[in-house]
């Protein structure tokens, strides 16, 4: 059955606002998980609802280790998003992604531990697939958009997620193209895999700022990292507004649409009662057997 679109942007470094939002207010959504980022900026671009957040608040004072990503999934969900369109500041690991390209992610490898990488637990056990852990549907819509504002963009990237928030050391940096990955970021785990447990198909936009620290002689600072930040910003505006203007009139259901049918494993009279309430959002559709 078809539906409309409600789109979840989240916003990386140097994505603070969307242009061209009609109706658009910043609006406080409560979570059970804690504090979101920021209030969530509502609003609607042609007939699309459009819903944004900036992953670091507003002017960039949450470290990466220190994102609530729990409580920014649940108030995304909670404010009626559909799907999930990530942007995040990415180094390159790869000489062909140079600074100022656009990667699309395809698949992750986890570094991350210091954040809780999971909305369920005791009380209530699930195992989503991460096989493939982002939506082939919106990551194709992305890569489109980039081409059609003239950027360039590299598809089916390895994202690694590394803990901050100092950046990789040469040894890390090395070890890491030698895993296979193409592009480093701290911010991109656990989110995906919360968007997979809240049954929202999730894309991510990696904005290529750096070379991370694997060439001979260079390294990476801040003064880089934000000087090409502000240069793809104008593209990255302009992608999102071509991305949600392309978006078809009705959206088709998406098998992440149900992640949570096959997942858990507790039996119905060991269900945690306390934990099944945070969950109202989350998995809303699954504790009512929809």
């Amino acid at each position: 059955m078809t539906s409309p679109w409600t789109i979840g942007i989240i916003g990386g470094s140097g994505l603070y606002a969307i242009e061209g939002l009609e109706d658009a207010q910043w609006i406080a959504i409560d979570s059970p998980w804690g504090k979101p980022s920021d209030e969530v900026l509502c609003g609607r671009i042609g007939d699309v609802r459009v819903r944004f957040l900036p992953r670091h608040g507003r002017g960039h004072p949450i470290a990466p280790g220190e994102l609530n990503a729990r409580a920014n999934i649940d108030v995304l969900k909670r404010a009626g998003c559909t799907d999930i369109l990530a942007i995040s500041a990415v180094g390159s690991l790869r000489e062909q992604i140079e600074p100022g390209r656009f990667a699309i992610v395809e698949q992750f490898i986890d570094r991350t531990n210091r954040t809780p990488r999971s909305f369920f637990g005791t009380g209530l056990v699930t195992h989503v697939s991460m096989a493939d852990p982002v939506c082939p549907r919106l990551s194709e819509m992305a890569a489109a958009a980039i081409a059609g504002a003239k950027g360039k963009v590299a598809t089916g990237a390895t994202y690694l997620a590394m803990e901050g928030p100092q950046f990789s050391t040469r040894a890390e940096s090395r070890m890491y193209r030698e895993w296979g990955a193409d592009v480093v970021g701290m911010t991109a785990m656990p989110e995906a895999k919360l968007a997979r447990e809240a049954e929202l198909p999730y894309a991510l936009v990696g904005m290529v700022t750096d070379y991370d620290c694997w060439r001979e002689g260079e390294a990476v600072d801040v003064a880089q990292v934000v000087a090409q930040m502000q240069l793809n910003s104008k593209l990255a505006r302009d992608m999102l507004t071509r991305f949600i203007n392309a978006l078809p009139d009705q959206r088709e259901p998406s098998p992440i649409d149900f992640a949570l049918d096959d997942a858990v494993i507790t039996a119905p009279d060991k269900l945690d009662p306390a934990l099944l309430a945070k969950l109202d959002a989350v998995a809303g559709r699954l504790l009512a057997g929809g």
